[in-house]
């Protein structure tokens, strides 16, 4: 039997709280070890070794000394890890009386929605005493906390290194970049520690707030100089009942979460592009450089002539760009397929639902921090089917596709004739 009790607004069941610490800097430890209250225990594991099969795993909890474990993996990889260790731990710690909240410290390979995922939906079986079934029947995400650095955050974000340049490889495929892992731990996050020395000045500090405040809206921030207390309790309490912590999305979910500014901030503005028509692949193809080039991210769903059965999940993150399957328009599903979806899509879907098309659209999302939004527009509004074309779309399905097949960029394309008649101008 589950026990549900109404505390200030929100529902807390009998799991025991699950708080997540991710990020790249020393504050992680700062906020793990100001976690540490009696009855709290913490957990980290080390996967700087995890490609040869050797991971170290650390409890601590107040007032004793770490424990550590070195970890033998039959096969060396993060996925591994989580299912041999991580989520059999998370409800052997559940089931102690002693534990009143587990704080897991992440290690840089582990992405805070994946793992969330994880806990939601990978049965954990074989822990003696319990039911086999995920993670999720013991614990419950009461927070995500990531960490950054004011110093180097933006340019981490905005570049295109591999996380494999810093040394982080999660396994032997791994070709996630740095952008995609800090962008990802932000937008994930319902709290933010930012650790801002003097090298940081005025100007730096409001632009990445602005960012912030559009990539993890609703999140308190908490800005730590050197020698200054945290209160992470405090942080904690302030984290709005409405917070995500841990909840799950897909790419038809709604794409601005929470209440963004919309107006421009020091450079940093949110770009909204919706569209009723579809794409032409090619000149698609030919634009795309332009969510690349002084964005922070850019995501949403886009209708492409050549495959008008599928839905496009379209993602940026510094200089790196994924196009992937975000499964049938409604569409072009059957009723028996339809009556799976969601309410809530469907729900969605049949507010901008066309007599011809019905709920074939495109609708990006950009998060611009130096970039003309007005350049993002007029590139995507180019890379459209025109009115000629759209009066024969029998012929569409013979137009060259580059999205084809999973797709990612940089890779070599022609400019759009906005970024050429941009370029002139400056120069």
């Amino acid at each position: 039997m589950t026990i549900v009790v109404e505390r200030r607004g929100l529902l807390v069941d009998g799991r025991t709280p699950l708080v997540l610490v991710s990020g790249w800097t020393g504050a992680m430890e700062d906020v793990t070890t100001a976690l540490l209250a009696p009855g709290t225990v913490a957990v980290r594991h080390d996967l700087g070794r995890v490609y040869e099969g050797v991971v170290r795993r650390t409890l601590y909890a107040a007032g004793e000394a770490p424990r550590e474990t070195i970890l033998e993996l039959a096969h060396g990889c993060v996925s591994c890890t989580l299912r041999e260790d991580l989520l059999p731990l998370l409800r052997a710690l559940s089931a102690r009386s002693s534990v009143q909240r587990i704080v897991l410290a992440m290690d840089p390979a582990l992405e805070p929605e994946a793992l969330c995922w994880a806990i939601e939906n990978v049965v954990v079986a074989g822990v003696v005493g319990q039911i086999d079934g995920p993670a999720a029947r013991d614990v419950r995400i009461s927070a995500v906390v990531d960490c950054l650095d004011a110093a180097t955050w933006l340019a981490d974000a905005t570049g295109d290194d591999a996380l494999a340049d810093r040394g982080i490889v999660a396994s032997g495929d791994d070709d996630r970049t740095v952008a995609q892992v800090v962008v990802g731990q932000v937008d994930y996050a319902d709290a933010l520690v930012v650790s801002a020395g003097p090298e940081v000045d005025g100007w730096e500090r409001a632009k990445l707030a602005a960012v912030l405040a559009r990539l993890a809206p609703g999140a308190p921030v908490a800005w730590v100089g050197p020698g200054d207390t945290l209160d992470v309790e405090a942080l904690l309490t302030a984290v709005p009942f409405d917070a995500r912590r841990g909840e799950i999305t897909d790419a038809h979910s709604p794409l601005l979460r929470g209440q963004p500014p919309l107006t421009a901030d020091c450079g940093v503005t949110l770009v909204e592009f919706a569209a009723t028509r579809p794409f032409h692949p090619e000149r698609l193809h030919e634009a795309i450089d332009v969510l690349l080039d002084g964005v922070v991210t850019a995501r949403g769903r886009a209708w492409v002539a050549t495959q008008p059965d599928e839905a496009l999940w379209i993602e940026s993150a510094g200089g790196g760009l994924r196009v992937a399957s975000a499964g049938k328009w409604l569409a072009a599903m059957t009723p028996e397929e339809q009556e799976q979806v969601g309410t809530m899509r469907r729900a969605m879907a049949a507010l901008r639902w066309d007599d011809e098309n019905g709920d074939r659209d495109t609708s990006l999302v950009v998060l611009v921090h130096a970039a003309d939004p007005s350049e993002i527009d007029r590139t995507l509004q180019w890379a459209l089917v025109s009115d000629d074309e759209m009066t024969s779309p029998d012929e569409w399905s013979s137009w060259t596709d580059p999205f084809g097949q999973f797709h990612e960029d940089p890779c070599e394309t022609t400019e759009s004739p906005y970024s050429e008649q941009s370029r002139e101008a400056k120069e």
